[in-house]
């Protein structure tokens, strides 16, 4: 079995999903063979084939293991909202549980890297007292944390940071995403997270109103991730 990380942000609209599509595309040039999990999406389209997210297509599109669409993405709601508010309105229940063993599937499949890829930031409510970072802490995962860059984004940082080690779990390294063009004192926000938060920083990801993942996996270093 290969290395499987849980793929967090500071929060929503950070860019979870296209550095987790940089990261395999970066993984894939290295030879290695990749998969990738999205356990609950929200907003997702109708189509033909049932309910499908556009976040998770791009993850199933960046890895090189064929997966059915289930299997990346077990829990497909329709409402763009909070997951848990639209798991109530379609009458279901998300289960870290069952999202566990979703995943565990995958990981035996082969792949040498395995990026299970949250929603929201860290704390994200699944129902009544079930979080999605329930599933990191049961799988025994590894986190790599998306840093959306922008203001206040040192404080959502290192409170996520927090949480995770409070949780058990190791952060193995974070990605800084500037998420927005022209960020004020950008280089002095980077070396202030570069010197409190405890992990490697895997690289930094310049603002580009483009989803060209593929180019962007030129920016990041997945050394860190691997078997020394």
């Amino acid at each position: 079995m290969g290395r499987t990380y849980f793929v967090a942000g500071t929060d929503t609209g950070v860019g979870k999903t296209f550095v987790s599509a940089a990261l395999l595309t970066a993984a894939a040039n290295a030879g290695l063979q990749t998969a990738a999990i999205k356990p609950v999406a929200s907003g997702c389209a109708r189509t033909e084939a049932g309910l499908r997210n556009g976040d998770a297509l791009l993850l199933q599109e960046a890895m090189t293991l064929e997966l059915s669409y289930p299997q990346v993405n077990p829990f497909a709601l329709e409402p763009p909202i909070a997951p848990h508010i639209a798991a109530i309105e379609a009458g279901k229940q998300l289960s870290p549980a069952r999202m566990a063993g979703v995943c565990r599937g995958v990981m035996s499949a082969g792949a040498d890297l395995v990026l299970i890829e949250g929603a929201g930031g860290w704390r994200t409510p699944l129902g009544p007292r079930a979080f999605l970072s329930q599933l990191p802490r049961e799988l025994n995962t590894p986190v790599v944390l998306v840093v959306g860059m922008q203001l206040g984004c040192i404080n959502h940082a290192l409170l996520s940071a927090e949480a995770i080690r409070s949780d058990g779990l190791p952060l193995a390294g974070w990605v800084a995403n500037f998420v927005c063009e022209g960020m004020a004192r950008a280089e002095e926000n980077l070396a202030t997270l570069e010197a409190l938060l405890p992990a490697p920083l895997l690289g930094v990801v310049p603002h580009s109103e483009t989803r060209d993942y593929q180019a962007v996996a030129q920016h990041l270093d997945i050394r860190p991730l691997l078997p020394s």
